[in-house]
């Protein structure tokens, strides 16, 4: 976790349509050592982004015009900035939703602002963290993965996985060809992914991967157990099933 003296400096962007919130947040995380920006719209913060360089997002989900979902998904190909969304809906589908756009974690509204504070934290450390490691690059059948990056290959080009994919992919990639639980798996993605959510990430994963969805000889499912990622043979283990 970051302390104090290492917050000096690090940028916020945050996107609210709720002027008296955003003033909350941009006082609030001030005295917690950051610096803020605030806009109301996904419009102003797409301006803004072309011009400067932040070290965090928190983006409100439901905002009139272009949603908080729309606006990330849609700078995520060419901006990979750390990003949390702020909702006041906290149904299951809507959690999957800001994940697979691209956010590395999200609040419900009424938030506590000390436990914001301490998910921006671990949030901006994972990101250090990952800027300072070395490359690290798993193969299985075509593809070569880079969990530093997070870039997923192709032999006959990168292949797009969301934000979400990726942080899944890198967490079966450090552990190749051994069974994750799903407890497991909540542990190493920081448990910002959890029970069905990760049921739904494996298969859209599946999809992009698989040369079959239905029939998987890479992410398998290990029956009772969990899952595996397979780097050492393309063929399935006799106790693995879709």
């Amino acid at each position: 976790m970051m302390g104090d003296d290492a917050l000096q400096g690090q940028h916020i962007l945050v996107i609210d349509d709720d002027e008296r919130l955003r003033l909350l947040l941009r006082r609030f995380l001030e005295e917690s050592g950051f610096r803020v920006t605030d806009v109301g719209s996904a419009g102003e913060a797409r301006q803004l982004l072309d011009g400067f360089i932040f070290d965090l997002l928190i983006v409100d989900i439901m905002m009139p015009g272009e949603t908080g979902l729309e606006f990330l998904s849609d700078i995520r190909d060419g901006n990979q900035v750390p990003a949390l969304f702020l909702t006041a809906m906290a149904e299951t589908e809507h959690r999957i939703a800001g994940l697979e756009s691209g956010a590395d974690d999200y609040m419900s509204k009424p938030f506590e602002p000390r436990e914001l504070v301490l998910r921006i934290r671990s949030i901006l450390s994972r990101a250090a963290a990952q800027r300072a490691a070395p490359s690290k690059t798993i193969t299985f059948g075509p593809y070569s993965f880079d969990r530093t990056t997070g870039v997923l290959m192709h032999s006959t080009g990168r292949i797009h996985i969301t934000n979400a994919e990726q942080k899944l992919l890198a967490s079966f990639a450090g552990s190749p060809d051994k069974v994750l639980s799903r407890e497991d798996i909540t542990e190493a993605m920081d448990s910002s992914m959890r029970g069905r959510s990760i049921d739904v990430a494996v298969a859209r994963l599946r999809a992009k991967i698989e040369p079959d969805p239905h029939y998987p000889v890479y992410l398998q499912t290990i029956r009772n157990k969990g899952w595996m990622l397979r780097t050492d043979s393309p063929t399935g283990g006799g106790n693995a099933a879709s």
